[in-house]
């Protein structure tokens, strides 16, 4: 299994994607393909010793995160991301990581490799909390700004797919974001989407679902737009920064006055596994469903850690053959 990882997308590229892609390699035992300006990869891996299992792939262009998606994949045709997207069309690797312009990303998902048959909207499903035992997807995470209630219906058929087949949920419990529990509440998108997810077949549609309820476990795929989805998405990403931040500093200061380090004292105090579950490093990546190719979206800060995962999660995506299941499925 080759995973191909773009080496120029995101905040701290290449140097940190490529320590990423270091310790996935070693950890994963899956093979690397690093798609950016070879002379600059060449030069940070020759430092790395541990550099087994990755090869390098000429692009010598870059889409930066302030480009406009579409005129750039046309005036770029020798960028990372379009580079690399060819090597998952033509079969030269099983999935696709960037950390870089997302909108970038799902146009040339969508030209070069295309969307899956009677799926008219690909979405990003990203999960939430993936340390627990049971996560929570949220779909569509940012993908679609302007959805219809079949579109909706549409992200939960992917999510549901998803979940069974990577958390091996026998029938996820879907459930519609809104700002309310009654199905009479909130826009006319979410009334006319709940209206539609209860009479869907094979859905396991369980109502509306309040943002407070988000990570207490009362869904396994949780739909919404992708504007609200991206919303939601980025002020958890915020809030966790923010407690990650306040909490290792508290730890920092009472491990001064201890023989314990930081880590250990908040493992003993029993806040170890909380900080590892609002840490969104920690899962890497979301996936793009609903198109011919196993695509995974990092987030644009991702540093090392959270690239070593996403390749992971890249990885468990290509082994389930995901897309091919989700083509199935729809298509039954």
């Amino acid at each position: 299994m080759i995973i191909a990882v773009d080496a120029a997308g995101g905040d701290y590229a290449p140097h940190e994607i490529v320590k990423g892609a270091v310790k996935a390699s070693q950890e994963y035992g899956v093979e690397i393909a690093l798609v950016g300006r070879s002379s600059v990869l060449r030069a940070l891996l020759r430092r790395d010793r541990k550099k087994r299992g990755i090869s390098i792939v000429e692009a010598n262009q870059t889409i930066g995160c302030n480009e406009t998606p579409l005129k750039a994949l046309r005036e770029k045709p020798q960028s990372s991301i379009m580079v690399g997207i060819n090597l998952l069309k033509t079969g030269q690797a099983s999935a696709f990581v960037s950390a870089g312009n997302t909108g970038a990303v799902f146009g040339a998902s969508l030209m070069n490799l295309g969307k899956i048959k009677n799926v008219e909207r690909p979405a990003i499903g990203c999960f939430l909390d993936t340390i627990g035992s049971n996560p929570t997807l949220l779909i569509d995470a940012g993908a679609n700004a302007d959805c219809r209630p079949r579109h909706l219906v549409e992200f939960a058929r992917l999510g549901s797919v998803y979940s069974q087949h990577i958390r091996n949920i026998p029938s996820p419990r879907v459930a519609l974001l809104n700002n309310g529990l009654e199905e009479t509440k909130g826009s006319v998108l979410a009334q006319e989407s709940y209206q539609l997810l209860k009479k869907t077949a094979n859905i396991n549609f369980t109502g509306n679902i309040e943002a407070q309820d988000l990570t207490r476990k009362t869904a396994d795929v949780i739909v919404t737009d992708g504007f609200t989805g991206n919303i939601v998405l980025k002020a958890a990403e915020g809030l966790s920064d923010s407690f990650l931040t306040t909490t290792r500093q508290i730890g920092h200061i009472f491990s001064s006055i201890s023989n314990l380090s930081a880590r250990d004292l908040l493992r003993d105090i029993g806040l170890g596994t909380l900080v590892k579950r609002m840490d969104y490093t920690e899962y890497g990546g979301a996936c793009l469903l609903g198109i011919e190719g196993n695509v995974i979206i990092a987030h644009g800060r991702s540093q090392a850690k959270a690239i070593k995962n996403a390749i992971g999660l890249a990885r468990e995506t290509a082994e389930r053959n995901i897309a091919a299941i989700i083509k199935e499925v729809i298509n039954e």
